[in-house]
């Protein structure tokens, strides 16, 4: 790369992104205005953040090198996203989350589920959470966004993770929500851009659509024995029924993510800034057609890395990345496309990670300032300086993303994840939609859906689930074995089995108890037809 050039483009990138940085915190006067944008943003920049919020360098460099290895089924995953991530999610959760955020005064996503059935602890447990583990999901987001700079750039990994969390930090620490979301708004423009031009020329170079296809078809054979012994039937096939890969992408990646999406705290955020259903409705085909490309992309240009680099180099495209599938998609960036789409790339990446990363730190730093420390520590008064708590809970969660970002292992980026997008799931997901639909939810059935959720999940990872239970180690320690049980339960994700139970004791303990304040339920239907 043409050092001059890389940072002129790099240089004019974070300009624009300052200006609309300085914009947000010009215009950020009130909580309401750090927290969610004042309820005024446009319908474009509303569902262009929510789509680079929820697509990010996981998604880009992470899902797309998981693409590589299993092949072509990673595509459910990008039909689930456009289906249950946009047109479900703001459709019949958006607009109603829209009309009782207003209704209830509700500025973060504990806030809302604690307003709505009257509990403190919700709120402060819902903070403390999101505090702990966004840091995971950061991380992952952070990871991809470092090793494309390594590959690119030939920066050291360790000074990669570290300049851009610093970059991220300078802006969403002052900029409060409508900072993040005008900077979204230029980032996502940029990605929707950068992977609609990689999908052409990746195609343009092999062959075209059906030969490039037809390619990827011919070299089933060429599966390697450990993952056709794991159910790998070809990069343009299913893996095979039940088998570990068919379980890996189909419980943890596309159940997992599809549908873990829906309790994201830093999308459900999205909903509540704008100023009517209206806005909500033209987000869904925006953010529709930003969802097909954006990660139909990489989950179509992963597998067919493997064709370009059998007939190039005699080796699939796993091996050319020394075993470490985060590294393919920027491998293949190095050497498919043109040397200007190094940089073109670059800006796609650098946008991916600080849409979603500013957004993530957005969110813990409200859940500490507002959720865990105003309202759980002091109960609700009125604290002057909240903004600074935001802005220090943004300093130490950055600074744990970049820990973990130094030490979490090769490959990790899709299942780190998964993981945060499946715990979201199991504790939240059954409480809100009974928020939003069932006025017989009460607080003791809230309370203990997400516990529940949680507790079975957090149980799972830590000793069911084998990756996650042979990393802590507890399962060993006490049986001699890396799971507690064998069989089908080491590779099934536990929110196939936490979200039954949440969704079991939320509606149990809710028939079983009484409304607690059926004044506040009442208020926060009101409007919702």
């Amino acid at each position: 790369m043409n050092m001059f050039i890389l940072v002129a483009v790099i240089v004019i990138f974070l300009a624009l992104t300052t200006y609309l940085g300085y914009r947000g915190m010009r215009n950020t006067r009130t909580t309401s205005d750090y927290l969610v944008g004042g309820r005024s943003i446009h319908p474009y920049v509303m569902a262009m953040s929510y789509g680079a919020t929820f697509i990010s360098t996981s998604a880009i460099i992470g899902f797309g090198g998981i693409a590589a290895l299993y092949g072509m089924s990673m595509l459910y995953l990008a039909a689930a996203n456009i289906v249950v991530g946009i047109f479900i999610a703001f459709v019949l959760y958006g607009k109603r989350t829209r009309r009782m955020g207003l209704n209830l005064d509700a500025h973060t996503f504990p806030e809302f589920l604690a307003r709505r059935v009257d509990s403190r602890f919700i709120q402060f447990f819902g903070g403390g959470v999101i505090f702990l583990l966004m840091p995971i999901y950061a991380a992952a987001v952070l990871i991809g966004a470092a090793r494309l700079m390594e590959g690119l750039l030939h920066i050291p990994y360790v000074y990669s993770v570290t300049i851009f969390a610093v970059l991220v930090a300078a802006y969403v620490i002052m900029g409060g929500l409508k900072g993040v979301m005008y900077t979204d708004a230029l980032q996502g423009s940029l990605m929707l851009g950068g992977m609609l031009l990689l999908l052409v020329v990746v195609y343009s170079k092999l062959g075209g659509i059906l030969t490039a296809h037809r390619t990827l078809t011919e070299m089933a054979a060429l599966v390697p024995p450990e993952l056709a012994a794991q159910g790998h039937q070809g990069w343009t096939a299913a893996p095979k029924l039940g088998s570990p890969i068919w379980w890996t992408v189909f419980s943890s990646l596309l159940f997992g993510v599809g549908v873990g999406v829906l309790a994201q705290p830093q999308l459900v955020v999205r909903y509540m800034t704008v100023k009517s259903d209206r806005e909500l409705n033209r987000g869904v085909l925006i953010g529709g057609l930003f969802i097909l490309i954006t990660v139909g992309t990489p989950y179509v240009a992963g597998p067919l890395a493997n064709v370009f680099y059998f007939q190039s180099q005699g080796k699939l495209a796993v091996e050319m990345a020394l075993g470490n599938p985060d590294s393919v998609i920027p491998i293949l960036i190095r050497d498919i496309m043109p040397s200007w789409f190094g940089y073109v790339f670059l800006l796609v990446i650098l946008s991916a990670g600080m849409s979603t990363l500013s957004s993530q730190f957005h969110t813990v730093g409200t859940a500490i300032s507002r959720d865990f420390y105003q309202f759980g520590i002091h109960r609700g008064k009125k604290m002057p300086q909240e903004i600074l708590v935001a802005r220090t809970g943004i300093v130490i969660s950055i600074l744990l993303t970049v820990l973990l970002g130094y030490n979490l292992n090769a490959g990790m980026i899709a299942r780190a994840t998964s993981i945060f997008f499946g715990l979201m799931a199991a504790g939240f997901l059954a409480p809100y939609t009974a928020a939003l639909y069932w006025k017989r939810l009460t607080r003791r059935g809230a309370i203990a859906g997400i516990l529940s959720g949680f507790a079975v999940s957090g149980l799972g990872f830590l000793f069911l689930h084998e990756k996650e239970a042979a990393f802590f180690g507890l399962a060993r320690a006490l049986t001699g074995r890396p799971t507690l049980l064998g069989g089908s339960w080491g590779i099934v994700d536990p929110l196939v089995y936490a979200l039954p139970v949440s969704i079991f004791f939320t509606i149990l303990i809710s028939l079983l108890t009484k409304v607690e304040n059926p004044g506040v339920v009442e208020k926060s239907f009101e409007g919702i037809k």
